[in-house]
């Protein structure tokens, strides 16, 4: 007699509406983060199958609602109608430990068509204006409670405005280190992805009461 593998399910599933991604963790300890383009562009639903081509303008797709089908699946419902789509947890997982290569596939698919995804031809993102909070130690070290902070269009999410403020903030930019703040949008608690809109209020706030040593500064002679 043999031990049976353990039935692959998932441990918790997010939607991240804001960001237009869909979170999930399984069972194996292995979590993906799937955008709702990527999921909608490869659903398995007849009708798409059937096209014969990759689907386009879905840059912006969203989703509505997750139905349960059973203890093996669920069904996205998409903002734009599409609502056949079956995804077995088998087929999360695999979308997710394949993704980098599916997308690749995909663009691949589109370039050979002579298609391009919306966003390609879109002109440059106009800057976007976010009040930024500090809160305990970083107010104090940053010199300021909060701030208007004009994102440029590669800026587009949490993790890039971190990335950008440390920069800015030069040799204080190390108290802003990912892994030292948490952050929240909207008074919500927020992913490194999530998506920074006009008009967002941001607020940063360390993880522990102490700030961080600053960074060990390399002595003469040193690499």
């Amino acid at each position: 007699m043999t031990d049976r593998t353990p039935e692959l399910y998932p441990t918790e599933i997010s939607l991240h509406r804001k960001s237009r991604v869909l979170s999930i963790a399984f069972s194996d300890g292995q979590r993906f983060d799937l955008p709702c383009e990527y999921l909608r562009v490869h659903s398995r639903a007849a009708e798409v199958r059937a096209m014969g081509r990759p689907e386009v303008g879905k840059e912006g797709v969203n989703i509505d609602r997750i139905e349960p089908q059973g203890s093996y699946a669920v069904r996205l419902v998409f903002d734009d109608g599409h609502d056949t789509g079956i995804y077995s947890w088998e087929t999360l997982h695999e979308l997710g430990v394949n993704q980098e290569k599916h997308w690749a596939e995909y663009l691949a698919r589109l370039e050979a068509l002579g298609l391009q995804r919306g966003d390609r031809a879109a002109p440059p993102a106009a800057p976007r204006r976010v009040r930024v909070l500090y809160f305990a130690y970083l107010a104090q070290r940053l010199h300021k409670e909060a701030e208007e902070v004009a994102l440029p269009g590669d800026v587009p999410d949490v993790a890039a405005l971190l990335a950008l403020l440390r920069r800015r903030e030069r040799e204080r930019g190390y108290l802003l280190a990912d892994d030292a703040v948490r952050v929240t949008v909207n008074r919500q608690f927020a992913e490194p992805f999530t998506r920074l809109d006009e008009g967002d209020e941001v607020a940063i706030v360390p993880n522990s009461p102490t700030p961080p040593p600053p960074p060990r500064k390399p002595r003469s002679g040193e690499d």
